[in-house]
């Protein structure tokens, strides 16, 4: 009775595959250096090629870009600092490859988003070899084809942000979860096996190499030993703390912790090296954050690094109490909904996914049925979890959502305990016994606690990055599983043909769509400045990095015809020929063409991007000062003001390689380090620009759109107009130097720190 019951619990916990021919899966499979050849090239078409423009944009692009150009020229390796001021909100790893990039590269959008595209494509091959080694090839093609063409990865690598190499370190840390438990969980499932159960076994496991084209856990020898898996998931996971701090290990020990407790291998924990481990964490990620405690202390309220680091940046910034409140969050139903469009145009199998996973479940219910006086026993908790909620929410600001997840966990542990009630002492709550079963459990658990997280902190529509390889790898095993039970299963035809439906007319909207705004500009001139022809609506005032989608009017059509075209033959062909194909059963054909439509429209989306370089990037006005300075009409090294936080035009300060003056700029940012005693006087008044304007040497303010109507306000007539684009503007105090010639030297005058220290003076 027992062993029956253990058998099906083996075959009934996750996601089993049914068994077709092997022929069928030696067909139109790609080899392996077919297919690594097709993500290279993919690579190159899509992330290489884009890395020679637009140049840097404003705001985070160029704040972390310069951070990293400190570091190159400067040498300081532990503090991060922007514009001379303190920037200590962020982990170090990201600019340490940045300063290196411009190190080798020299100071250009080349070398600060290199090292982003390249952790892209290591994060395609880890999900091509992961899928390879424990599910089959076509899965492996499909999941590095598909991380290569998601919708997400493609747009926020557009920017220097660090989340594509904190899902590189975090998957690796996973997979390596796994090849150092491999051994154990293999010779533990054998030694438990009573003769009757091993003849099961045996029989499952041939099932289950002919239906997913990999052989079970320990039948396929690893590359490096499990000791060296161990000590290589402690590395990769400190390099993910010192890239995007305390997130990683939350990350990583709760879907660990989570999955050596399910799948019960934490009986194993000796395989992962913890005491040995955690030192080499520790010797790893522990240095940077001593030394930028002991080097970055006295700022505001007498707090240093430590506190904003780790208090304000991540405690309060989960809590939404951050300080300063800079940061947006996005409504629960969009927060959801949005994942569709990151994860587009493979979200569009998720039906598949999910009706695999909904008959797993269900074979699991049938096998494993509740005890009848289960109901009796859950009555009362969920009056418990709100009162305790409302209690944690209003005594301890704890997110009432935070303590709803936590009591679900809670109750699906016990739940399940509950379940095997019948089972052998010892059974883990869920059998998993093969790298593939073992691979979908701790994929979804990652995923889940990744979505889950943000869904309860502050966020930004990029903070979930790390989750969408697992996701992708568990489409793409899906999509595998449907294709192999097409010929014979109605439910596989029919998410399928759902998929490709809602592809087809989704294509069909936009295409129209793009069709109706070229037809509806045709008339119009080409405008070189298309910030000049934008709503500029202001939808979550800019703290959305998606806001100025929003942005977009008719007229803006007229800049971004080739681009608008390319994209609107892409999806109006490419869905069309993808069901077509489908409905031939020539399914890789199939699949790459859907690939193929949307490597079209990310070429198109890159042209329009760079279309949107004159709103996005002030380099246009680093450029014009360099070209008076060059022209002799303004002296060298004139001093450039910029109205308003240094987030409006920070690509200025890049592009000049010099300190600009903040005017009301104490903000975001520059606040809390601004507030040390030795950060460089850079931060001015409305006053302060009163006084020294027009007095003294030359001096440039940039002012960005938002603030133009209160410059105009502040200085009148007072200014002259050097340079436009985009409703932003450069202007000066005096008239320009025409003749062309090198201007005699002029007698020392005060600096304009000297002139408002001296105005101080009593």
């Amino acid at each position: 009775m027992l062993e029956e019951h253990s058998e099906n619990m083996m075959k009934d916990t996750l996601l089993e595959t049914i068994a077709e021919p092997e022929a069928a899966l030696a067909t139109c499979n790609p080899r392996r250096s077919t297919a690594l050849l097709v993500l290279a090239g993919l690579w190159l078409i899509i992330f290489f090629a884009a890395l020679f423009s637009p140049p840097l944009l404003d705001d985070a692009d160029a704040t972390h870009a310069n951070a990293a150009r400190h570091m190159a020229l400067s040498g300081d390796l532990v503090t991060l600092r922007v514009n001379g001021i303190r920037y200590l909100e962020k982990a170090p790893l990201p600019y340490w490859l940045g300063a290196l990039s411009f190190r080798l590269f020299g100071f250009n959008t080349f070398a600060a988003h290199l090292p982003q595209a390249i952790g892209v494509l290591l994060l395609a091959l880890l999900g091509y070899h992961w899928a390879f080694r424990v599910f089959n090839a076509r899965a492996a093609f499909y999941t590095g084809v598909a991380t290569l063409t998601t919708v997400g990865v493609f747009l926020f690598t557009r920017y220097y942000i660090p989340e594509v190499l904190l899902s590189l370190f975090l998957c690796i840390a996973l997979y390596c979860l796994l090849q150092c438990l491999l051994p154990s969980a293999t010779q533990k499932a054998t030694d438990q096996q009573s003769p009757k159960y091993k003849t099961a076994s045996s029989t499952a496991k041939k099932r289950a190499v002919i239906s997913t084209g990999a052989q079970r856990s320990g039948e396929t020898p690893p590359f490096f030993s499990p000791t060296a898996y161990a000590y290589v998931m402690w590395t990769v996971l400190a390099l993910a703390v010192l890239t995007k701090g305390l997130v990683a290990l939350i990350f990583f020990s709760g879907a660990a912790i989570l999955y050596l407790a399910l799948s019960g291998e934490y009986k194993n924990w000796r395989s992962l090296k913890p005491f040995t481990g955690i030192l080499l964490f520790l010797l790893i990620a522990a240095p940077w954050h001593i030394l930028a405690g002991l080097r970055n202390t006295g700022g505001m309220n007498g707090h240093g690094f430590f506190w904003f680091y780790f208090i304000n940046e991540h405690f309060l910034r989960f809590l939404g109490r951050r300080y300063p409140m800079d940061y947006n969050k996005l409504p629960s139903s969009l927060f959801w909904s949005l994942h569709l469009v990151w994860l587009f145009p493979w979200s569009l199998f998720c039906g598949t996914l999910i009706h695999q996973a909904y008959t797993a479940f269900q074979r699991y219910r049938a096998s494993n049925p509740a005890p009848i006086n289960e109901a009796r026993t859950f009555y009362w908790q969920p009056y418990a979890v709100v009162v305790v909620g409302l209690i944690l929410q209003n005594a301890l600001k704890i997110p009432y959502l935070f303590t709803v997840f936590a009591a679900l966990v809670l109750f699906l542990l016990h739940g399940l305990r509950r379940r095997q009630s019948n089972s052998p002492p010892g059974t883990p709550l869920l059998r998993v016994s093969t790298l593939a079963q073992r691979s979908t459990l701790l994929l979804t658990l990652f995923a889940t606690l990744v979505l889950t997280f943000f869904s309860l902190s502050t966020n930004q529509e990029y903070y979930t990055f790390p989750a969408y390889l697992a996701i992708i790898l568990l489409l793409a095993v899906s999509l595998t599983h449907a294709e192999q039970t097409f010929p014979f299963d109605p439910a596989s035809r029919r998410w399928i043909t759902v998929a490709h439906a809602t592809f087809t007319v989704l294509g069909v909207a936009i295409a129209v769509t793009l069709i109706y705004g070229l037809w509806s500009s045709r008339h119009l001139p080409f405008v070189p400045d298309i910030g000049d022809v934008l709503a500029h609506r202001g939808v979550g005032n800019y703290t959305l990095s998606m806001s100025g989608i929003f942005d977009l009017t008719g007229p803006s059509f007229a800049a971004l015809r080739l681009p608008a075209a390319l994209a609107a033959v892409a999806f109006l062909t490419g869905p069309a020929i993808a069901w077509f194909l489908r409905s031939q059963r020539r399914h890789l054909a199939s699949t790459v063409t859907v690939a193929l439509t949307a490597t079209t429209f990310f070429i198109a989306a890159h042209i329009a991007f760079a279309r949107f370089a004159p709103m996005l990037s002030s380099r246009s006005f680093a450029d014009t000062m360099q070209q008076l300075e060059a022209n002799h009409s303004i002296a060298p090294d004139t001093e450039v003001l910029l109205y308003g936080d240094q987030s409006y035009g920070s690509s200025i300060a890049f592009y000049l390689g010099r300190q600009v003056y903040l005017v009301n700029g104490r903000s975001s940012s520059m606040l809390f380090g601004g507030t040390f005693p030795d950060a460089p006087p850079i931060f001015l008044t409305s006053q302060d620009l009163l006084t020294v304007w027009g007095h003294g040497d030359r001096k440039l303010l940039f002012v960005p759109m938002e603030k133009r109507e209160i410059v105009d306000q502040l200085l009148g007539n007072k200014k002259i107009l050097l340079f436009e684009s985009s409703g932003k503007a450069l202007f000066t105090d005096r008239p320009l130097d025409n003749s062309g010639k090198p201007k005699d030297p002029e007698p020392p005058t005060l600096s304009l720190n000297q002139r408002l220290t001296r105005q101080d003076t009593p």
